[in-house]
């Protein structure tokens, strides 16, 4: 192993563990527990929360220990340690045991004591392994630094995971039983609709609301009890990590402003499904906007919070310093950033609104082309040439694709085909001209733009714009490739492939260009091996 910066090893680290979390995850099925009594019961009925904890804990600790440590993270290169070998080879081999440990548990129907035994020892060989992993990477006295630095960051981050865990049952509980929240959500959803639908089908006594056409149901856990839960842990943990900044008691007014804001939210996402649904899409209602809409909220909600509360004069303690207000400087990282961001954003609304088949899928292509044309004078300071070996590296990656595509089964994508042929002919063509263009331009463009342009040299430096375009290191190849094979879901080694190829292609010759346009051959082909087989599945 080459020798590694400290927050590259934390990276590197946080992948290792979100790669064999994943793993085990799909792997292991904790409902085949639910029969057992005694340890193993616990586990399989409280197992899902206890890791709801764990992360609530891990993803709260880390984000405020970053602000306590962040300059010992960033003065701390161990260039002179490598990573420890011993350590990784024990990681290993504890999780060894614990997968053997896993396969007599969890195949074998073991139950009673024996069961209860080799829990405690699947745990303790979890733990270890967890522990090693750690180490392996970040020697142990750096850790204990890291914690002495991060003051009592563990104490609130602590306090958030176990109010994760008895939100189980007392959140649960306070909100199942309180049926008055739920009637006030009933009623909210009736006055948001009465403007917009005639002859309310409204039944307190079903909680049924809506239509004739189309009509749901309020259970207790529709009135956004969850959505509150998280909101109140986001900002009471928020508030006290930044207290020094913020004038109290005033800065509390964000926490019931942030209940309500949430609450609403929900309600207008009942309101406006029914709405959907009435319109005569009750498979978007159900379907994609039932799934999008409750996470667009909350982070809509969460974001707001947290820019209010740092951003406003009245709320923080020394106030928005003048610089901030009226003097903005350049964003380096927008131009890289946004053509991507946009794209997503834009995702999450044509999935919200789709039934089964993405019929705005247009609107990533505008987000895209738009913001690309925003920043058109930024662009022009970049190589866009290109040479030969970036069409010949996207016919690779194309045949790479496939190659690993087939091996890995049949994938489902009849529903585009399904759809497009029930369409009309000019709709039908006006949707795959625009999905190709953005396929073969937009996409390539943006995608190039955020993973190779900005993290793959971000990664090396923060001034990234001073790193050049033929610099890099092993770590920023690796976590920026697998960060873009991430985005292909089930095709992740592909995809993760694919970004070292076309990251090779942009170090070649050092341009953009070579990267966008091999990027761009692999779309290309792969929408004409679409289109003329129809093998929807691919898309």
């Amino acid at each position: 192993m080459f020798p590694l910066r400290l927050p590259h090893r934390i990276v590197l680290l946080v992948l290792l563990f979100v790669l064999e979390l994943s793993l085990i995850s799909v792997w292991l099925d904790t409902g085949s527990l639910t029969v057992r009594s005694g340890l193993t019961g616990i586990i399989s009925s409280e197992g899902p929360w206890i890791l709801r904890s764990l992360v609530a804990f891990a993803t709260l600790f880390l984000a405020l220990g970053y602000f306590r440590t962040r300059q010992l993270i960033k003065t701390s290169t161990l260039v002179d340690t490598r990573p420890s070998w011993k350590f990784l080879l024990g990681h290993l081999g504890a999780l060894g045991v614990f997968g053997l440990l896993s396969n007599m548990l969890f195949g074998l129907g073991i139950s009673g004591f024996q069961a209860d035994v080799l829990v405690a020892g699947w745990l303790a060989a979890g733990l270890i392994a967890i522990a090693l992993g750690c180490f392996a990477l970040v020697p142990p006295a750096v850790w204990l630094k890291l914690g002495r630095a991060s003051g009592n960051a563990w104490i609130y981050a602590s306090i958030s995971g176990v109010a994760a865990f008895l939100a189980r049952g007392v959140t649960w509980s306070l909100w199942s039983s309180a049926n008055q929240i739920t009637l006030w959500t009933f009623h909210v959803v009736k006055a948001l609709l009465t403007p917009f639908l005639g002859g309310i089908i409204a039944d307190t006594g079903t909680m049924n609301i809506g239509s004739q056409r189309f009509h749901v149901q309020i259970a207790p856990e529709c009135s956004g009890y969850e959505g509150v839960g998280l909101i109140l842990i986001f900002g009471v943990a928020w508030l006290w990590f930044f207290r020094s900044e913020f004038r109290f008691p005033r800065a509390l007014i964000l926490l019931p402003a942030g209940v309500l804001l949430i609450w609403l939210a929900n309600a207008a996402r009942i309101a406006a499904l029914i709405l959907i649904g009435n319109a005569g899409a009750p498979g978007v209602a159900l379907g994609g906007f039932h799934s999008q809409a409750g996470w667009i909220a909350f982070n809509a909600v969460a974001i707001g919070m947290a820019l209010a509360a740092r951003n406003s004069a009245w709320l923080t303690v020394g106030g928005v310093q003048p610089d901030v207000l009226d003097e903005p400087s350049e964003n380096p990282v927008a131009p890289y950033l946004m053509p991507f961001l946009m794209i997503m954003a834009a995702a999450m609304i044509s999935r919200a609104a789709a039934d089964g088949f993405e019929w705005l899928y247009p609107l990533r292509f505008l987000a895209a082309a738009t913001t690309l044309w925003v920043f058109r004078a930024r662009y022009r300071e970049l190589d866009w040439h290109f040479g030969w070996l970036s069409i010949a590296t996207g016919a690779v990656v194309f045949v790479l694709w496939l190659a690993l595509d087939m091996a890995g089964g049949e994938h489902t994508g009849k529903s585009i085909g399904t759809a497009l042929q029930s369409s009309p002919d000019l709709v039908r063509f006006g949707w795959l001209a625009i999905r190709t263009l953005a396929a073969v331009v937009t996409v390539p463009i943006a995608e190039e733009l955020a993973f190779r342009g900005f993290l793959l040299r971000r990664l090396i430096s923060v001034d990234f714009e001073a790193v050049a375009w033929r610099d890099y290191s092993a770590l920023a190849l690796i976590v920026s490739s697998v960060a873009f094979g991430s985005l292909h879901g089930e095709r992740w080694l592909a995809g993760s492939l694919a970004g070292l190829l076309y990251a090779g292609a942009m170090l070649w010759r050092g341009r953009i260009g070579d990267a966008v346009v091999a990027h761009a051959t692999t779309n290309a082909l792969l929408a004409a091996w679409v289109l003329l087989g129809q093998r929807w599945s691919l898309w």
